[in-house]
């Protein structure tokens, strides 16, 4: 691989003989953000300190640019960090906070001044040279964050949790910042931890999901909203109705209730999956029509949701443009198209990264992780 990609090999790392990371296979293309999704204790945050050198692996090799870089020091590796803590050295200024990793390397004075106030600029904190980190707000601490990493023109760009400490307003702010630098710096290679999906899904190329050590699944953000391949990404990465049924010669059966769906080489008699988002759930009568009791309403400013017991599973809905909900204990239904339903087969441990899904079957869950 050339240029200024990511590859693990088969990475595993482990501590006091429990595995965090278990040969993980991942290689991020020259010029990707490749966001690592998954909850507390997934192995992400394990996957990127390798990278940058702050873990040694039992087994495998990490590439970066090309090299073999797994048994060089951290400062060797042309790589910068961005940690959610900002880690800002409170005595000094703004520049030389940035200046700091230039100077480490022996840069010129002359360059070093070039390219601290190149990254202070591309990050907007010009104006802001002179301050000392307790002067600034935290969304702009974590610039200078950003700035000090690019300052040394890394080939690849590690963020670890690196918004989780803003509010939304900031966070949103700083993703749009964050694509903003992707275009602007299209040769370097992102790698962007996080637990967030809406972070995940608007700054990534591809995602990476994690769980429970291992990669689970990896695909474009589309490719994993739309067609998830197990249950766990379907919770994880985004909203879904995750409901057991049991494939039928055309279609499916959930609890007795036939429903009509694209089963793909599923074979009648098969317990699967049905993965339905809820925002393509509609109210009233329909093709695929649920009946059940309406639970909970919960007003969203845009929208509705809407929690349905359907033969004892919840199914979500998340409705548009609804002057009145009906009265909790009402009977509904609720519709969905066909097409818009995914079926997951269920999948046994061994057949591949996305194998052994967790299990959920109820909606919306799996997101919310630390």
């Amino acid at each position: 691989m050339s240029g200024s990609g990511i590859r693990f090999d088969g990475i595993t790392v482990a501590y006091d003989g429990h595995t965090v990371l278990d040969a993980l296979d991942l290689t991020v293309e020259p010029g990707e953000v490749m966001a690592l999704l998954g909850p507390s204790g997934s192995g992400k945050t394990t996957a990127l300190r390798a990278v940058a050198g702050f873990v040694r692996p039992a087994a495998g090799r990490v590439h970066v640019s090309g090299r073999d870089v797994t048994e060089l020091p951290p400062h060797r590796r042309g790589i910068g960090m961005v940690v959610q803590s900002y880690a800002l050295f409170p005595h000094l200024r703004v520049a030389d906070n940035v200046a700091f990793g230039l100077r480490a390397r022996r840069t010129p004075k002359a360059e070093t001044a070039a390219r601290t106030a190149e990254a202070l600029e591309l990050t907007g904190m010009g104006d802001y040279a002179r301050r000392y980190p307790r002067e600034l707000s935290g969304g702009q601490q974590q610039r200078v964050a950003i700035a000090r990493a690019l300052a040394i023109r890394p080939d690849v760009l590690l963020l670890d949790e690196p918004l989780s400490a803003l509010d939304a307003a900031l966070r949103s702010g700083m993703l749009a910042e964050l694509a903003r630098l992707h275009r602007e710096l299209p040769e370097m290679s992102m790698l962007y931890v996080t637990h967030d999906q809406v972070e995940a899904l608007t700054l990534a190329d591809r995602i990476a999901v994690m769980d429970r050590a291992r990669l689970r699944d990896c695909g474009t953000p589309q490719q994993l909203y739309r067609r998830p391949r197990t249950e766990f990404t379907a919770s994880f990465v985004g909203n879904a109705n995750l409901l057991p049924v049991t494939v039928t010669g055309d279609g499916v059966s959930l609890a007795g209730r036939p429903l009509k769906v694209p089963t793909g080489t599923a074979a009648p008699g098969a317990t699967a999956t049905l993965c339905v988002r809820p925002h393509l759930v509609g109210l009233g009568p329909g093709p695929n029509a649920l009946r059940g009791t309406l639970a909970e309403v919960q007003w969203r400013g845009a929208t509705h949701r809407l929690t349905v017991d359907v033969d004892g599973h919840r199914v979500l809905a998340d409705l548009r443009e609804l002057p009145e909900p009906p009265a909790l204990g009402a009977e509904v239904e609720l519709h969905f198209a066909p097409d818009d339903a995914v079926l997951i087969s269920a999948l046994g441990p061994g057949t591949g990264p996305e194998a052994d899904p967790a299990t959920v079957l109820e909606a919306g869950h799996g997101h919310d992780h630390g």
